[in-house]
């Protein structure tokens, strides 16, 4: 095995990331990039990818800005489309746009009910579905592809006024199982990462008080994990050799309980 090799594994491999514009879709984009990756950054906000690009190509390294909105299945499948003509097809994919947004049920939110669920559950399952094709077939050329699909610890335990948020989340891991026992044959990995507390701009999308006050409060009670955290830790499950997936990532501050 070459010294390149070794210190760049994901050379020759193709890595999509949604939400890139910001947080661990920023910083995966960047750490899958400095793995060799070619790198295509699909988010919404044209004008912060280019800066992503941008950041990528002064670091030496080869990196495709897709404007895309992940509830538009058309657009979707258009980016995928231009990703597999200009980079060639993706044999890793961080699935990984999402929106947070708590509130007590009784509040009736529906509007902020219906934007997680279509941006949490519809968007990933727009990319799961334009996506899946390539991922088979890098698979095939490579002998292994990545699914990767941002979770959450809320998935698993229960946080108060977190209902919608956290059913989206469970959605995303139970998803990702069912996945990973329906494409390992295929030699495509599926995994869920699922963090707690990361600084990141979903804090930033909360109105409701008590969610507000809580997060503050965990803020001062505790280090919150950083976005290059979850970052490293895709890269790590995405260079694992191609017997070895690991399906559900939990990821937790030290001084978080739960």
């Amino acid at each position: 095995m070459s010294v390149r090799t070794l210190a760049k594994p994901l050379t020759g491999r193709v890595a999509v990331v949604t939400g890139a514009s910001s947080g661990i879709g920023e910083a995966a984009a960047e750490h899958l990039a400095e793995l060799g990756a070619r790198v295509a950054v699909l988010a919404r906000r044209a004008d912060r990818l280019d800066g992503l690009v941008s950041r990528i190509e002064r670091n030496g390294g080869t990196a495709l800005a897709v404007a895309a909105d992940v509830t538009d299945t058309g657009a979707v499948r258009s980016a995928a489309g231009r990703v597999a003509a200009e980079l060639g097809a993706a044999g890793l994919l961080f699935n990984n746009a999402g929106v947070m947004l708590p509130a007590p049920i009784e509040e009736l939110a529906e509007d902020q009910w219906r934007h997680q669920i279509d941006l949490n559950i519809t968007g990933l399952m727009n990319v799961i579905g334009a996506f899946t094709p390539q991922l088979v077939e890098a698979a095939g050329d490579q002998g292994v592809a990545d699914l990767i699909n941002t979770s959450s610890i809320a998935a698993q335990n229960i946080f108060p006024n977190f209902a919608v948020y956290s059913g989206t989340k469970a959605y995303v891991t139970h998803l990702s199982r069912h996945l990973r026992v329906e494409l390992g044959p295929k030699n495509v990995r599926v995994s869920a990462i699922e963090p707690g507390i990361v600084g990141t701009e979903l804090q930033s999308h909360v109105t409701d008080d008590g969610a507000l006050r809580w997060l503050e409060g965990s803020k001062e009670a505790m280090e919150w994990l950083t976005p290059e955290d979850i970052a490293r830790t895709v890269g790590f499950v995405a260079t694992l050799p191609p017997r070895v997936n690991l399906q559900q990532v939990t990821v937790m501050p030290t001084g978080q309980p739960s």
